[in-house]
């Protein structure tokens, strides 16, 4: 496959999956601790741009992401610390 055909397979599985153009973008905040976050959200606009996918991906200015993750979420079944003993909730 030359260079061209290598782009164009790039830009249809962005197409398809703008999700990735957000992923990428966390995975280089979290590695350089948000010093580029300014210089990476750009990037993740021209690519959008590229690809053909504006509306999709990021979320608008006053809109919110619509799977947003919780920064410290709460486990849904915390365990009991293994000294006390589990108590069963009132029926």
């Amino acid at each position: 496959m030359d260079l061209k055909g290598l782009v164009d397979k790039a830009k249809t599985a962005l197409r398809g999956n703008p999700h990735l153009i957000e992923k990428g973008g966390a995975a280089i905040d979290k590695a350089t601790k948000g010093k580029y976050t300014g210089h990476v959200d750009k990037a993740q606009d021209a690519v959008r741009k590229a690809v053909g996918a504006e509306n999709q991906g990021a979320p608008q200015p006053g809109q919110t992401p619509q799977n947003p993750t919780a920064q410290n979420p709460t486990p849904q079944n915390p365990t009991p610390p293994q000294d006390q003993p589990r108590q069963n909730p009132p029926q």
